[in-house]
């Protein structure tokens, strides 16, 4: 069907539009086809439908569908029904267009699923995350041995929590709110990542101490604590996680894993802070913003930029703590 979607698109293209994307009578003729084809074939054939078409063929036009059963793949993938055409269709660009569909098929996403990672621009935070270089390679072919910074990404967007942004907000609410939406938390935190634990107890010597969330990456093979703070993020932040992952690793590490990664969420992350601490160098060490509402382009744009200046700062600069 899809393939079948793909041919009706070129012919109106390339057939009845000499090739060009668009035509002056281009509104009339998908009409008159629609008629026809509905008059001919029955529903499906819709002006609609045939816009779709030609919008997939355009989005898709570097690729020929083979038939199935023959010496060479099938161009679209099978595991992804024409709903999923439909939203991809929607991404401009090319880059993150592919970057979708590979993620769709290999994280299983329903349309839904697709839909929400476009809509609140995966691909883009993704850019704006840890390891830019790294997040391009990834949009065409995952790394063979993946890294902290190819699975983490800043921020993150919990618009689905249905959270205020206030003050009065409470850390146990948070935790709550993200318990009751487990399903699409870990949808949000990226593939790989399955629940261990809430409140996890630590104890040293006489003191207990406790760990908001716990998670197991099967991707990059290794417990992954999460500590969730409301407002800033600061130093008295680094250090307990620093402990958290010390004392997790001494504890609570199998064979076979690799080292315990921290990740602190907080609703605000100090550049300055993030650069003098141990976040600067440390590969276990991570902290990542959390949003409620989805971000636009022009706020992303922002943000790529920012976190860009501070990426080339980090690979620049002497790795000196002060």
């Amino acid at each position: 069907m899809v393939s079948a979607y793909w041919y009706i698109g070129r012919e109106i293209v390339e057939a009845l539009q000499s090739g060009n994307e668009r035509a002056p009578y281009g509104k009339a003729l998908i009409q008159c086809l629609a008629e026809q084809l509905t008059g001919r074939y029955g529903k499906g054939f819709s002006a609609t439908n045939l816009g779709y078409f030609r919008q997939f063929y355009l989005a898709y036009r570097d690729r020929i569908p083979h038939p199935l059963g023959g010496e060479l793949p099938a161009a679209f993938h099978p595991d992804l029904p024409w709903s999923h055409y439909r939203a991809l269709i929607r991404v401009n660009d090319p880059d993150a267009r592919r970057f979708y569909e590979i993620e769709a098929v290999r994280a299983n996403w329903s349309r839904r699923d697709l839909e929400r990672q476009i809509s609140s621009l995966h691909y883009q935070r993704l850019l704006a995350s840890f390891d830019r270089p790294s997040t391009m390679h990834f949009s065409h072919q995952a790394p063979q041995t993946p890294r902290p910074v190819d699975v983490l990404r800043d921020p993150y967007v919990l618009e689905f929590l249905d959270l205020p942004c206030t003050p009065q907000l409470h850390e146990s609410e948070l935790e709550d709110a993200i318990i009751s939406r487990l399903q699409s938390f870990l949808l949000e935190l990226g593939r790989g990542f399955a629940f261990v634990a809430r409140q996890q107890r630590l104890r040293f010597a006489d003191k207990d101490f406790y760990i908001d969330l716990v998670f197991y990456n099967y991707q990059l093979k290794c417990i992954v604590l999460v500590d969730l703070k409301i407002g800033e993020l600061t130093h008295q932040d680094i250090g307990q996680m620093d402990g958290y992952v010390r004392m997790y690793e001494d504890r609570h590490r199998r064979e076979g894993d690799n080292p315990t990664i921290g990740l602190i969420l907080c609703s605000e992350k100090n550049a300055a802070i993030a650069r003098y601490s141990v976040l600067h160098e440390s590969q276990q060490l991570f902290a990542s913003r959390y949003r409620f509402t989805l971000p636009s382009e022009e706020d992303l744009s922002a943000e790529l930029i920012r976190e860009r200046a501070l990426i080339e700062d980090r690979i620049d600069s002497p790795r000196t703590l002060v």
